[in-house]
């Protein structure tokens, strides 16, 4: 396979990937995602703009939040966004452990 063809596929497992969290999914939680998976939406929408400024685009944390959620934050949480459990929390906290 060519570069150019890896790199449209990968582009296209991406915005499949974005489509099922952000359109197909919306009632998975950001915590969960976290407590099972080590990554989130935000996590996604951080490697886009890491990518961005790699690539020499001037893009901040919510600007590229905004793109991949396709709506502000605010809008997201007041829309999607539920307040943690604290069974949530508490193994949010323990996931984490090993990160600090």
């Amino acid at each position: 396979m060519d570069e150019q063809t890896r790199m449209e596929l990968e582009a296209a497992a991406f915005r499949r990937l974005r489509q099922h969290l952000m359109e197909d999914r919306t009632d998975v939680q950001n915590i969960d995602m976290m407590n099972l998976t080590g990554f989130c939406r935000n996590c996604l929408s951080r490697w886009y703009q890491e990518a961005a400024n790699a690539r020499g685009i001037d893009m901040d944390k919510m600007e590229a939040r905004e793109i991949f959620y396709g709506m502000s934050m605010d809008e997201w949480k007041s829309t999607y966004q539920t307040e943690a459990t604290p069974d949530q929390q508490a193994a949010f906290a323990e996931s984490h452990k090993a990160h600090e």
